[in-house]
């Protein structure tokens, strides 16, 4: 298509159009066209219901950039990748602020090292509509968890594979206070689960005694 009849296009056609570009750094060019583009690739982000980060090049303020374009998100997926997807506690606090956070229904951090209590609950504070968040591999405490449980009544499911500075206790509170919860992972944890399901029978914990299960293992 010549550049002229891109140019007759309108703008909501041209948006449609952006929405299939998967790559993050051909929507940054395509931004950087012209006006008319720009304000394509913006209104095709705040069409996305979900992002995900896993496998790409992303800090902080790209990542928060982004996502604060994403007024629709539903799902967020900000997962450790081989090429270093690097967000750190003053990213996830600069996405919290992003209009799109209260609606979020799903979260993954996993394996983000750079993240601790302090990124976790700036994020979670605001959403409240998260039923499904993974941050299995993260330095979290129970500081997280208390966190989670105050902010998060419609929690289904987490996955907290690896989370070795989580107590028994903090799961405890979780539990009781997250009563829509159904499953959660608790591979590599050193959390007893008797506890847990005195609490909630019903609930579904994965804590496999396999050492080789791999650890992308999703709660059911």
């Amino acid at each position: 298509m010549a550049e002229a009849e891109i140019e007759r296009l309108p703008d909501d056609v041209l948006a449609h159009v952006l929405g299939f570009i998967s790559s993050f750094t051909d929507l940054a060019q395509a931004s950087g066209v012209c006006k008319k583009w720009k304000r394509g690739v913006d209104q095709s982000m705040g069409r996305r219901r979900s992002l995900i980060f896993a496998g790409w090049k992303m800090d902080d303020e790209s990542t928060a950039r982004i996502v604060g374009l994403a007024y629709s998100l539903r799902e967020l997926d900000i997962s450790k990748s081989r090429w270093g997807c690097q967000i750190t506690d003053e990213g996830l606090a600069k996405i919290s602020m992003a209009k799109c956070v209260g609606n979020l229904t799903s979260v993954s951090l996993w394996g983000m090292s750079g993240i601790t209590d302090a990124g976790v609950t700036q994020l979670i504070s605001r959403a409240g509509s998260l039923q499904h968040l993974n941050i299995g591999g993260t330095f979290v405490t129970d500081e997280s968890l208390y966190a989670i449980a105050h902010n998060c009544p419609n929690l289904k499911s987490i996955v907290l594979w690896a989370c070795r500075h989580i107590t028994e206790s903090g799961m405890l509170v979780l539990v009781t206070q997250c009563r829509k919860l159904e499953a959660i992972n608790l591979w590599g944890t050193r959390v007893a689960v008797a506890g847990l399901l005195a609490v909630s029978p019903d609930l579904q914990i994965k804590k496999p005694l396999n050492l080789g299960a791999h650890p992308l293992l999703q709660v059911a």
